[in-house]
């Protein structure tokens, strides 16, 4: 089964993080960096967000 992928909306409502946190994180290195869909599209793999949720939980505890 193919992997879902989010759009950055749904990234922003899963992670608690606004548009410049994300972009602001990606550019550090920091934050998984998307997939183009289209030429002016890009969304995140659904993996990728939860595998950096899962190290933030591990990092926070």
């Amino acid at each position: 089964m193919p992997e879902k992928h989010l759009r950055r909306p749904a990234v922003q409502e899963i992670t608690g993080l606004s548009r410049s946190a994300i972009y602001t994180l990606m550019a550090k290195g920091e934050f998984p960096k998307p997939i183009k869909l289209t030429a002016k599209a890009v969304a995140w793999p659904e993996s990728a967000i939860a595998k950096w949720l899962a190290e933030r939980a591990k990092v926070a505890a």
